[in-house]
C-alpha cells in the first residue's frame, strides 16, 4: 500500500507561481510511474502530467505543456508539479497518483494509489 500525501496548493493570482509536492510513503517509490490530475467542480477528473519511474521521460496535457513541469526525486520519495503563468482555468483540485504500468500515462485507471488531494485556486 502506497500512501500518498499533497501539499502545497492555496490561492494565487493569475500569471503567478506555485509549487505543488507529494510524498510517498513507499520505499520503493521508483517503482512506480506517477502523475498529477485535477478535478474541478461539476467537472471530470482530468490527466495533467506524468512522469516515468527514472524520470527520463514525461508527458503533458495540452493545456498545461510549456507552463508546468512534473519531476520527481527519488531519493526523497517525493513528486513535484512546478505550476507558472497559472490561469483561472487551472483552479481546481488537484491529485498525485503512482502506477505500475508502462505507457498509457494519461489513462487514470491505469493509476493503483491516489491522494486526497491539495486545492488550487486562481484569482483573475
Amino acid at each position: 500500500q502506497v500512501q500518498l500525501v499533497e501539499s502545497g496548493g492555496g490561492l494565487v493570482q493569475a500569471g503567478g507561481s506555485l509549487r505543488l509536492s507529494c510524498a510517498a510513503s513507499e520505499r520503493t517509490f521508483n517503482n512506480y510511474a506517477m502523475g498529477w490530475f485535477r478535478q474541478a467542480p461539476g467537472k471530470e477528473r482530468e490527466f495533467v502530467a506524468a512522469i516515468t519511474r527514472g524520470g527520463s521521460s514525461t508527458y503533458y496535457a495540452d493545456s498545461v505543456k510549456g507552463r508546468f513541469t512534473i519531476s520527481r526525486d527519488n531519493a526523497k520519495n517525493t513528486l513535484y508539479l512546478e505550476m507558472k503563468k497559472v490561469k483561472p482555468e487551472d483552479t481546481a483540485v488537484y491529485y498525485c497518483a503512482a502506477g505500475r504500468h508502462y505507457s498509457h500515462h494519461s489513462d487514470y485507471g491505469n493509476y493503483d494509489y491516489w491522494g486526497q488531494g491539495t486545492q488550487v485556486t486562481v484569482s483573475s
